[in-house]
């Protein structure tokens, strides 16, 4: 197999270039820095064009909020990028990105709003400076008043359960409340109903499979499955369980990102991995393993692996059948990649970069 590439968002300045071998002619998968790309303040968002993976697209979080275009592969090499448009989030805090094959949707965490730009993959890349706004609904300052006391989306993706309709889902870790969004007439998009939390739970991200959805609570570190059918019908809520056995839960610990891979002829069975970060524990964060072989309705925690990171936030599935698992430690540890044990039941630690290499890593892209 021939080496493979990853792009790594962080809170840095700026987007590294990975190279990930994982069958070398001699020795143990390497991992290695290829580059450093300089865009801007804490790109902690990377996604890629739909038909032109050669184009990334990054939310810079900052209070003026901005997000940029860099295009790969200009010298003949995918290395390094070069920033070819930018422009304002139309908020602070751009900490999401969706990208279609003429739109760019952007959530801005810090002021609650949603965002849009009309983007293409020739010059100038985004066709116009002033995003169209949405600020999204809030009601009062949720049970955890250091971290809700204002809407904050944290991921947007299209609802893959809705097959009638192009449908957004956005979890909005203030508002306790994944809302659900459709385009309007005018190419905008509205709030066409919602799915309420515990107090305080905090949703952060969300996946998908047949017809369930499936939530992780970053506040409160709890995965909660519900029913999703097709609106206008409500959702019913199915089960909730924490994401790590240990108890009691230490005070300082939160819940990061949730990871459903298709199933293939590697790994048929279905799982979820889901990542704790901010774990007092002397071995690191751990990454959650659920099984789905109860139905889709029914995880069950199977397993817990130790990473020996440090706020282990973004993680990221590729190569052959989605065999390996990249995983950053944002605050310690750089970068590791797992090998996928087991069936998918396990992981274990494969190559890995330190964090004097690949600074406060918060997401990838497999390139």
């Amino acid at each position: 197999m021939a080496p493979l590439t990853i792009l790594v968002a962080s809170h840095t300045d700026s987007i590294y270039t990975l190279s990930f071998d994982p069958t070398p002619s001699t020795g143990s998968p390497t991992l290695e820095l290829l580059a450093r790309t300089p865009v801007g303040y804490h790109p902690s968002w990377i996604a890629s064009h739909p038909s032109n993976k050669s184009i990334i697209y990054a939310g810079l979080k900052q209070a003026d909020g901005e997000v940029v275009a860099i295009k790969y592969g200009r010298s003949g090499t995918i290395k390094g990028g070069e920033v070819v448009a930018r422009a304002k989030s139309g908020g602070a805090g751009p900490c999401t990105l969706l990208v279609t094959e003429d739109e760019l949707i952007i959530g801005n965490y810090t002021s609650g709003t949603i965002a849009t730009l009309p983007i293409s993959t020739s010059t100038p890349y985004i066709l116009s400076p002033n995003p169209w706004t949405l600020s999204m609904p809030f009601e009062h300052v949720g049970r955890n008043k250091a971290r809700q006391s204002s809407s904050h989306p944290h991921q947007i993706i299209f609802n893959p359960l809705n097959q009638t309709e192009k449908e957004l889902l956005v979890p909005d870790l203030g508002a306790d409340k994944v809302w659900r969004l459709t385009k309007r007439g005018d190419g905008g998009w509205a709030i066409c109903g919602h799915i309420d939390f515990e107090a305080g739970g905090g949703p952060r991200h969300v996946a998908a499979r047949g017809t369930s959805l499936y939530t992780l609570l970053e506040l409160t570190l709890k995965l909660v499955v519900h029913t999703l059918p097709p609106l206008p019908a409500p959702p019913t809520p199915l089960t909730s369980l924490l994401t790590l056995s240990a108890s009691p839960i230490p005070d300082t610990m939160t819940a990061a990102e949730i990871l459903l891979p298709e199933p293939n002829t590697s790994f048929p069975e279905t799982f979820i991995y889901t990542s704790n970060r901010d774990d007092p524990h002397s071995e690191g964060d751990t990454i959650a393993i659920f099984s789905l072989a109860a139905g889709e309705g029914q995880p069950v925690l199977v397993n817990e692996v130790r990473t020996g990171l440090n706020h282990a936030r973004g993680m990221a599935f590729g190569g052959d059948d989605d065999k390996y698992l990249i995983v950053g430690g944002a605050e310690g540890g750089g970068v590791k990649v797992f090998g996928r044990i087991d069936g998918g039941k396990g992981l274990e630690e494969i190559a890995k970069l330190g964090a004097d290499v690949v600074g406060c890593p918060t997401g990838f892209l497999w390139y």
